[in-house]
């Protein structure tokens, strides 16, 4: 029997594949899994992915992608699927050809009745059995694919091409999925993984592929039903109890993403939370700490210092309070590079005493991670021994915020050699080196080149964020605390579209009639949708303690103001 698991990035299929076979096989079935441990079995299949992945091959076309994705396929065919199935095993997949029919049709827009015929030949007509879709929000995807990373020490990795598009590659190859599932229901098994347990969904999982293996059919196409709205709808009002209310349903089946949901999440609620995950999972715990300055967050800092030093860096993000310096200073020995490139913006006389001890130790690569924003003789000091020593990555990241005849002139020389990393360094500026990578990479690119566009406020700019808007999502990430009339204007059409980067994007800004009614709008659109009740609260924790801040001062000014009226009178 020839099974194949499909699904976008993030959606569960490697593991439940790779569950699925264990499973199985001590039941007394052989099996092979052409993908076992998520690495293609093939050697020539592995050289062929590296080569579709790499973000370097900006201008390969989707007919090009295509081809290579079938060439792929059809070696794990010829290698590795069809002699297991000739040795009478089970033969389980981690993507087959309906994923290059999603991606390249659904995903890149050409024609599938194009695409079919060469799907066929490199099939030789052999197709799986059964397929399981596991089906998954984008968003939470993308939530579960980024705590992937951080837990497996890659947050920092390179996009793919394909993430190099946008966030809207995945939702488009979704429902191309999903197309292709109802056209052919007897093959084809849904398997929703948004709010299930992985033990239910393994189990699930295994009896319907037991009957189908016993000649047994299942009636329903889908395993798990698609989780049905609530009936009450969350608001601004009530927005704190129904996210804690799901934080907390959520820690019993995925425990490390309720801590990492936390990142960046001021108030009592969040730390409480946080207090009784450190023990378990202190690195995304300091992790979650990201940019936060009160008393608590201070003091989880000190007590996960000494455990999970390089995550406690990580989790000071931005500030630059006295008490920063002394935990960097003291963080330096155990993590070092985290330190480093922490030091972004900040051009004090501790933050140089770091980079300095950095260089004199060999962490020129963290040292000009962290010097982006910063300019002055010193910085450029650096700068030449990264150009020296060929780190031409480190050193146009460096560059970022910078606007000097200086730094474009460096930038310019930097292109040939990484422009995508030359292009990251002109977020939020509007250079001749900005817009002419924009326009060049706009096509390749285009979530790096949205997020570029953050905080710009150009005619330009706002016509390639209505472009990008309707492809992917990173049209909103642009827009990130901005009051103007056009931002407004975005968010309302994307809304729908984009809801919980719609939503991320009012972070910073005040609780006014204005926030307030689309928030309100948005989540009673999307009630029970997790990422999006994670960025509402965190839009309303962010304001509520900004409000709180600013009260001491406006209580000063009221005083003064009322002293000195005294005393004109």
């Amino acid at each position: 029997m020839f099974i194949d698991f499909e699904g976008i990035d993030g959606s569960g299929k490697t593991t439940l594949s790779n569950l699925l076979a264990s499973r199985l096989k001590k039941l007394g079935y052989k099996v092979a899994h052409a993908r076992e441990g998520g690495e293609l079995q093939s050697p020539t299949a592995r050289r062929i992915r590296e080569l579709t992945r790499d973000a370097k091959l900006l201008e390969m076309c989707p007919r090009a992608e295509f081809f290579l994705n079938l060439a792929r396929d059809a070696q794990q065919l010829d290698e590795v699927i069809a002699p297991a199935l000739k040795r009478g095993e089970v033969c389980i997949t981690d993507r087959y050809l309906y994923s290059q029919l999603a991606l390249t049709g659904g995903g890149r827009g050409l024609k599938e009745e194009q695409l079919l015929p060469s799907c066929e030949l490199a099939s030789q007509g052999l197709w799986p059995d059964l397929v399981i879709l596991v089906d998954v929000d984008p968003d939470l995807a993308r939530l579960r694919k980024r705590l992937g990373k951080v837990q497996s020490g890659k947050a920092n990795d390179s996009d793919s091409r394909k993430g190099l598009v946008g966030a809207g590659l995945a939702v488009r190859v979704r429902e191309a999925f999903l197309a292709q599932a109802r056209k052919d229901p007897s093959r084809w098994i849904i398997l929703e993984n948004n709010d299930q347990p992985l033990r239910v969904l393994e189990q699930r999982l295994v009896e319907a592929v037991v009957a189908r293996l016993e000649g047994r059919e299942q009636p329903v196409q889908r395993l798990v039903p698609a989780p049905s709205l609530p009936s009450c709808v969350a608001s601004v009002d009530d927005v704190e109890e129904r996210f804690f209310q799901a934080v907390d349903a959520l820690e019993a089946r995925e425990p490390q993403l309720a801590a990492w949901l936390l990142n960046g999440i001021p108030g009592l609620p969040a730390h409480q939370r946080r207090l009784a995950y450190a023990e378990r999972l202190p690195g995304l715990v300091a992790r979650s700490l990201n940019g936060l300055e009160d008393d608590t967050a201070w003091t989880l800092r000190d007590v996960l210092s000494a455990s999970v030093p390089a995550d406690v860096a990580e989790g000071i993000g931005f500030v630059t309070s006295p008490r920063s310096h002394a935990l960097r200073q003291r963080l330096y020995a155990q993590a070092p590079a985290a330190v480093l490139e922490g030091l972004k913006r900040q051009d004090s006389p501790e933050a140089w005493a770091l980079r300095e001890r950095g260089v004199k130790d060999g962490h020129l690569a963290a040292v000009l991670l962290g010097l982006a924003g910063v300019d002055g003789d010193e910085s450029w000091v650096i700068r030449e021994a990264g150009m020296q020593r060929k780190l031409y990555s480190e050193v146009a990241r460096s560059l970022g915020g910078l606007t000097t005849e200086r730094a474009e002139a460096l930038r310019e020389a930097l292109i040939p050699h990484d422009r995508l990393a030359v292009l990251k360094s002109t977020t939020g500026l509007e250079t001749p080196v900005a817009v002419g990578l924009r326009e060049q990479l706009e096509k390749g690119a285009l979530k790096l080149v949205l997020r570029s566009l953050t905080g710009v406020d150009t005619p330009r700019a706002w016509a390639m964020r209505e472009r990008g808007a309707a492809l992917t999502k990173e049209a909103l990430d642009s827009v990130d605390g901005m009051d103007s009339p056009a931002a407004w204007k975005l968010r309302a059409s994307a809304a729908r579209r984009w809801p919980a980067t719609v939503v991320s994007s009012m972070r910073g800004l005040p609780l006014v009639a204005e926030t307030r009614a689309l928030l309100d709008r948005i989540l009673e659109e999307q009630a029970g949708k997790l990422p999006v009740l994670r960025n509402a609260y965190a839009v309303v924790a962010q304001a509520r303690a900004l409000e709180q801040a600013q009260r001491p001062a406006r209580a000063l000014a009221e005083t003064l103001s009322v002293d000195a009226g005294r005393q004109e009178a």
